[in-house]
């Protein structure tokens, strides 16, 4: 356990001792909540009013509310993945420098040494994407949107959550990498996709019904739309206050991406927590199975 601590305490420093990957890393998120409430907000809201029935009107408060909502779960979402590569880049330097190659032939257990940076750059990037959760909720509260405490607390846990699944990803995928070069060009392309395929960018029920029963497939949806029950549910409540019918309330769920089908059937939260859960502690035992085999490989 010593060794593990030491070795997690070293990962940590060296991470945020190196200004570029730091500020690279806490940038992004600032940047894209920035682009988006500059660019996209209108889009949103306009969208929004022009979806409901004659005779219907939302509140300004509500609409502002809703808008926030789906700008700073689409951060969130985004974030806790792609910030977790530049986190991870610490294990590809160590390759590229040979220190890898030195803590491989000490005593250290591959398990231990892999478990070590796992949990450095999840340290990191919860750090980082905290950050990014406190900005979000700044912006929220600056449009006086409808985000209670249950829902800051819950928002947490889903950053928390998403942020394991994506430092376990990025440990399996940057494992095999070797370069600063590789890695900047695999986080270019996850940064690029990564927003579309779990349904950050655009919801996934404007996707074609092949494309969203593919993208139901793929943990990352269910964490965007985690994140988005809790970054929308107090203003959905208050719409229904407002007089909105349940029925368009509904529709409003679907089509933002708060329920999300998977084989026709809506997935309950518990259901959708269940299942990032169980991915995380798979990629986990993934890559460290990965790490203990590739060890075992080299000694040979």
């Amino acid at each position: 356990m010593r060794t593990f601590l030491s070795l997690t305490r070293r990962n940590i420093k060296l991470f945020f001792s190196d200004k570029g990957m730091f500020f690279t890393s806490l940038i992004t998120p600032l940047i894209l909540l920035v682009l988006y409430a500059t660019f996209l907000g209108n889009v949103y809201r306009d969208s929004l009013i022009s979806s409901m029935p004659e005779g219907i009107t939302i509140p300004d408060r509500i609409a502002d509310s809703v808008v926030a909502g789906q700008l700073i779960s689409s951060i969130l979402a985004v974030s806790c993945v792609t910030v977790a590569f530049c986190s991870n880049m610490l294990m590809v330097q160590d390759k590229a420098t040979g220190v890898r190659r030195d803590l491989d032939v000490t005593p250290v257990s591959p398990a231990i040494l892999s478990l070590s940076y796992y949990f450095a750059s999840f340290i990191s990037t919860l750090v980082i994407c905290f950050t990014a959760t406190a900005a979000c909720l700044a912006y929220a509260s600056a449009l006086d949107s409808y985000i209670g405490l249950n829902d800051v607390l819950m928002l947490l846990v889903d950053v928390v959550l998403l942020s394991l699944f994506g430092t376990a990803l990025s440990s399996i995928i940057n494992y095999f990498l070797s370069t600063q070069g590789q890695i900047s060009a695999v986080g270019s392309i996850i940064s690029s996709c990564y927003g579309f395929i779990c349904g950050a960018y655009m919801p996934i029920s404007q996707f074609s019904p092949a494309l969203q029963k593919i993208i139901s497939f793929l943990p990352g949806t269910y964490g965007t739309s985690l994140v988005r029950n809790h970054a929308m549910s107090s203003t959905l409540d208050e719409m229904e206050t407002a007089g909105v019918p349940v029925e368009l309330i509904d529709e409003v769920k679907k089509t933002f991406d708060l329920n999300v089908s998977f084989n026709g059937d809506v997935v309950s939260l518990k259901g959708m927590y269940l299942i990032l859960a169980l991915t995380v502690a798979l990629l986990i035992g993934v890559y460290v199975l990965i790490n203990v085999m590739g060890n075992r490989k080299e000694k040979r």
